[in-house]
């Protein structure tokens, strides 16, 4: 006589276990970004930053969960490396024009808000390229569209067509970047597909 067969508690431990893992892996990341953000907000990385940021980090994560964001694909430490290296040269550049433009007399730079589709409209891509791009001095994030997956910035000091599509350009490579340091190979592949944003003018 054979006995009753195994319940689906026992049968469903091992993909409950995979499960939470997954999910203290996934807080393991945003909390790591958190730390990053929070560090770059003060100017400086050190230690009383690095240890503040997992206070502050861990905090919103207990009190203000976010909804939860899988993360599928994994990190490549060279092309984290280069994503870095061209944020920290970026964000030299933007701060020191947008310097040049407050000391400069008389001048009033034009402003412009555009529209950019990235090529993936995963919450993590729009969240960590929408942080990214936020983070560069000149620019600023006013929307999100979700469902299209569709950035809306604001661009300092404009003038004409030719700016317009530089800052759409320099967003769609952040977003490559942060694709090849984090994203899956399927995502991976998606950064081939032609995007529309150049019909997105605002």
């Amino acid at each position: 006589m054979t006995g009753p067969p195994p319940t689906s508690g026992t049968a469903g431990r091992p993909g409950t276990s995979r499960g939470r893992l997954g999910r203290w892996r996934d807080q393991a990341v945003a909390l790591g970004w958190l730390v990053l953000v929070w560090s770059l907000l003060w100017g400086d990385i050190n230690w009383a930053n690095l240890v503040g940021g997992l206070v502050v980090g861990g905090a919103v994560l207990v009190f203000f969960p976010l909804p939860a964001v899988s993360f599928g694909g994994r990190l490549r430490p060279w092309a984290l490396l280069v994503f870095a290296g061209r944020f920290a040269v970026g964000l030299v550049s933007a701060s020191l024009h947008v310097a040049r433009i407050a000391v400069q007399p008389g001048y009033r730079p034009r402003g412009a808000i555009i529209a950019v589709r990235l090529r993936l409209s995963t919450d993590l891509n729009l969240a960590l390229t929408a942080e990214a791009v936020s983070l560069v001095p000149g620019t600023l994030i006013l929307g999100v569209d979700r469902d299209s997956g569709t950035l809306y910035l604001h661009v300092l000091d404009t003038h004409g067509p030719a700016d317009l599509d530089g800052a759409r350009d320099r967003t769609l490579a952040v977003e490559r970047r942060i694709v090849r340091a984090v994203g899956s190979t399927t995502e991976l592949r998606h950064l081939d597909v032609p995007s529309s944003e150049k019909g997105n003018r605002r």
